[in-house]
């Protein structure tokens, strides 16, 4: 089985405020270190068939929300998907704020949490990935 196969896919919030952009550092942050494979959520909310296969794959699915509106969830409910592990980042702490940058500690606080519980949910994707905490070799 290959990397791609067991790897989750992650999808995020990339909305102008920060949590939506701290929403997107932390699924970029999942994708570098070999945790999940980040997958275009304008894709699915596009309708661009490539996207919609990728997402429709079986493979699990978490969804990194900024905030409440759960732009991510309802777009992945348009096509029917629901995601193995949902967070709405608001619910941990992460205010929205317009026209101002995320705190970059706070991301990596919400980084541990999100990592921490793909680890729990999913462990067949862990145990497929034994440096699953480690981020890529360069």
């Amino acid at each position: 089985m290959n990397r791609s196969s067991i790897t989750p896919l992650v999808y995020s919030c990339s909305g102008c405020s920060s949590a939506a952009q701290l929403a997107n550092a932390v699924a970029l942050k999942l994708d570098r270190s070999n945790i999940a494979e980040m997958s275009c959520i304008a894709g699915i909310g596009g309708d661009v068939p490539p996207m919609l296969c990728t997402a429709k794959s079986g493979r699990p699915i978490v969804a990194l929300d900024g905030c409440e509106l759960a732009c991510v969830r309802s777009s992945l409910s348009r096509h029917g998907l629901a995601p193995a592990l949902y967070f709405d980042l608001s619910e941990q702490g992460v205010r929205k704020r317009q026209h101002a940058d995320f705190d970059p500690v706070q991301a990596q606080r919400v980084f541990r949490a999100v990592a921490q519980q793909i680890a729990r949910a999913l462990p067949a994707c862990a145990a497929q990935e034994p440096a699953l905490m480690r981020p890529r070799a360069a």
